[in-house]
C-alpha cells in the first residue's frame, strides 16, 4: 500500500489526482497523511483486530458531529461467519465481507427517540418526515467516516458496502432491526491483504467539483475529459477493464435496472418505518 511517511506531503497531495494539482501546501500533518493516503481495501487477511479496536472505532465514531444532537444513528458490529455469509450473499457475493474480522452495518436509527417519546407520552410526528429520514442517514455516513480514517491510521484496510441497500428488508430482518431503523451501508474493516495491494484512486480534478462563490459548469467538460484518461491509466497500472469513468458514471445511472434493486428503495423504507411525508 505505500507507507504515507514514505512520500513528501506535495507528492502525497498530488497523488490523489494522478497529477500535478497541487501547487503549495500551507500546512501539513499526519492526519492529512492518513485522509490523502486513503483507498478501498478488498482483500484481508484472517488476522483478528485487537482487543479494544471495535470499541475504539465507534468512539472515533461517536465524536463526529450529529445535527441537533439527536445522534440519530447506530451501527450492529457483524462477526459470526455464517452471519456475515449470509449478508454477503445480499450485496451481490462480495467476498470481502466474508474475508475481513469486521463487519459494521451503520443504520439511520429513528427508533431510539420513538421510544424516548413513547416514554414520556409524546408522539413523534416529526420523525416521519423526509428531513428527519436525511438526518439519520447523514449522522451514520459522518460517523462511519471517522471510523475510516481512524481504522486507517491504525494500519488497518476499510471499504463501504453500499449494496447492503438492494435488499434492505432482507437485511434488516437479518439483523433483527426493529420499525424506524434503516440500513444505510456496511464498512468493511480489517487488516489488508499485502499480497494483493490496492493503489490509491484517483480523482476528479479539483475544478470540476469546486466553485467559486457561485456554481460554473464551464470548466467541466475539459476535467471530464482528462479525468476519463488518468482513470483509465490507473485501470491499465491495477489490470482492471479500461472503461473511461464518463461511460461508467452514465451506465451506473442509465436506469432502473442499473441500479440493483435500489429503485424500489423509497418502498422499502416505507415497509420499515419511514414515511417520507
Amino acid at each position: 500500500m505505500g507507507n504515507p511517511a514514505d512520500f513528501d506531503p506535495l507528492t502525497l497531495a498530488n497523488r490523489r489526482y494522478g497529477r500535478d494539482e497541487l501547487r503549495t501546501l500551507p500546512d501539513f500533518n499526519a492526519t492529512l497523511a492518513t485522509q490523502l493516503s486513503h483507498r478501498s481495501v478488498r482483500a484481508f487477511t484472517p488476522e483478528p483486530l485487537a482487543d479494544g479496536t471495535l470499541e475504539l472505532l465507534l468512539a472515533a465514531a461517536q465524536s463526529a458531529p450529529s445535527s441537533s444532537n439527536l445522534q440519530v444513528w447506530s451501527a450492529v458490529a457483524v462477526r459470526q461467519p455464517a452471519r456475515k455469509a449470509r449478508l454477503a450473499a445480499l450485496a451481490n457475493h462480495q467476498t470481502q465481507i466474508v474475508e475481513a474480522p469486521l463487519l459494521l452495518v451503520f443504520l439511520a436509527d429513528l427508533s431510539r427517540l420513538h421510544r424516548i417519546g413513547a416514554a414520556q407520552g409524546e408522539p413523534l410526528v416529526g420523525a416521519d418526515y423526509l428531513d428527519t429520514a436525511l438526518m439519520g442517514f447523514i449522522d451514520a455516513a459522518l460517523a462511519a467516516q471517522n471510523v475510516v480514517t481512524a481504522a486507517e491510521s491504525l494500519g488497518l484496510g476499510t471499504v463501504y458496502i453500499g449494496a447492503l441497500r438492494n435488499r434492505p428488508e432482507e437485511v434488516a430482518a437479518e439483523l433483527g432491526l426493529p420499525l424506524h431503523v434503516a440500513p444505510a451501508f456496511g464498512l468493511v474493516v480489517g487488516h489488508p491483504d499485502p499480497a494483493r495491494p490496492t493503489a490509491v484512486k484517483p480523482r476528479l480534478p479539483q475544478r470540476a467539483v469546486l466553485h467559486h462563490e457561485q456554481y460554473s459548469s464551464g470548466p467541466e467538460a475539459a476535467a471530464v475529459a482528462e479525468y476519463d484518461d488518468l482513470i483509465q491509466h490507473f485501470q491499465a497500472t491495477q489490470a482492471l477493464p479500461q472503461q473511461a469513468w464518463s461511460r461508467q458514471a452514465v451506465a451506473r445511472l442509465r436506469g432502473p435496472e442499473s441500479l440493483s434493486g435500489r429503485h424500489r428503495l423509497r418502498e422499502a423504507l416505507a415497509q420499515l418505518g419511514f414515511p417520507l411525508i
